[in-house]
């Protein structure tokens, strides 16, 4: 069966459709097609990209993929007719960064943030001691803005040292605070001897949850500033660059720290919440058991969430031409523009 690649008539959402519509999403090159796609098709199209068994690939063979779409001559508003291109479009996407087309270090590709970060989110979530969670956090920051970095828009101009140096530094700056915010109500609570079940609830049960997400946003602000403080690509419906907007960058950081925020912010949230309700209700019969239940909400909760979160925003974003910079809007007469979010 011939099916349109990200064409407005594709009606149906089995796995050729979605991986149609899965390019022209994530390729920036091509934004006529990729703002196309509602929340329900950009989440399936992440619960394939997220497969992890995509991490086995190695380097060498993911260039062979490139090639093999290189030299199949298709364009992404051509059919796919077999698996085999099929699965080259999903390694790619999964694999190559959209605006280098360089590959990703396989620690940091989409389909490796759940299996990487749920066992630094489960042990964040524990609320032992101040020293303890100090380090979970710092830990799970380091992952989460490494993941950022290579991820976020690459079309940033600078000279690449001053860049590089900029983010290392920015990137050690937030990962301390973001620790040392999550750690500290416990500091508080342990050094004026707050011990009161109200105290007890407030920060070890409320106060996590909108905690990490606030951080995990701040993370996000910190390490990809350079995209709204030197701009980021624009392009028009053919896929020229039309310039650098900050206005652009500034809107994709944004949606990108609100995705990250709902991620992690739901996913301490819930669980707690759930945990709660389980614990009134003796469920669970000893802690161990309470443990158990709690480690697999979160872990489901993460799961369902993170393709989510990727979903709320369309990967190619667009910003209307009354929002750009008077430098850009002279050189072209489209009244949108478009750009590559990142994640």
């Amino acid at each position: 069966m011939n099916v349109t690649i990200g064409g407005a008539g594709a009606a149906g959402l089995g796995g050729t459709a979605r991986l149609g519509r899965a390019a022209s999403e994530i390729t920036p090159r091509l934004p006529e097609t990729c703002l196309r796609q509602s929340f329900f098709q950009r989440f399936l199209l992440w619960a394939d990209v997220l497969d992890p068994l995509l991490l086995l690939k190695s380097s060498d063979e993911i260039r062979r993929t490139r090639l093999l779409l290189q030299n199949s001559g298709k364009t992404l508003s051509e059919p796919i007719q077999n698996d085999q291109t099929k699965q080259a479009f999903l390694l790619s996407l999964s694999s190559v960064h959209p605006d280098t087309d360089k590959i990703i270090p396989v620690l940091f590709r989409p389909p490796a943030f759940l299996p990487i970060s749920l066992p630094l989110v489960i042990a964040s979530s524990l609320q032992l001691q101040a020293k303890q969670t100090f380090f979970c956090q710092f830990v799970f920051h380091t992952y989460t803005t490494g993941f950022t970095l290579l991820n976020g828009n690459g079309t940033t101009k600078a000279e690449e040292y001053s860049l590089q140096q900029k983010q290392i530094f920015y990137s050690l700056g937030a990962i301390s605070y973001a620790a040392c915010i999550g750690a500290l109500p416990l500091v508080f609570m342990n050094r004026y001897t707050l011990k009161s079940l109200l105290t007890q609830l407030v920060v070890r049960k409320l106060l996590p949850a909108p905690l990490l997400g606030l951080m995990s946003a701040f993370t996000v602000a910190v390490v990809r500033s350079p995209e709204f403080e030197n701009g980021i690509e624009v392009m028009d419906r053919n896929g020229k660059v039309v310039g650098l907007s900050r206005k652009a960058g500034e809107k994709a950081v944004k949606e990108t720290a609100l995705s990250r925020a709902v991620l992690f912010g739901t996913t301490f949230f819930l669980p707690a919440v759930l945990t709660h309700f389980v614990e009134r209700a003796k469920f669970a019969k000893t802690p161990r058991a309470l443990a158990s239940v709690r480690m697999l909400m979160i872990t489901s909760v993460l799961a369902g969430m993170l393709p989510v979160s990727l979903s709320m925003f369309p990967q190619c974003g667009e910003i209307k031409r009354a929002d750009l910079e008077p430098e850009i809007l002279s050189s072209t007469d489209e009244t949108e523009l478009f750009y590559n979010r990142g994640i």
